[in-house]
C-alpha cells in the first residue's frame, strides 16, 4: 500500500515537473473518450474473468 501511494507521488511529481495537468487532460473531450473505452475494456475483461472462474 505505501509502495503504491509513493509511485503514485512520484508519478504525480514527474507530470507537474514536465507541465503535464491531470485536470486538464480528464476534462478534454478527448480524455474522456479514451477513460471511457478504458473503463470499457476493464469491464468487458472482469466479466469475462469473472466467467471463466465463477463457471
Amino acid at each position: 500500500m505505501l509502495r503504491l501511494l509513493f509511485w503514485a507521488l512520484v508519478l504525480l511529481l514527474a507530470l507537474s515537473f514536465f507541465g503535464i495537468s491531470l485536470q486538464a487532460i480528464i476534462s478534454s473531450p478527448a480524455g474522456q473518450e479514451n477513460f471511457g473505452y478504458v473503463y470499457h475494456l476493464a469491464l468487458q475483461v472482469w466479466h469475462w474473468l469473472l466467467g471463466i472462474f465463477l463457471h
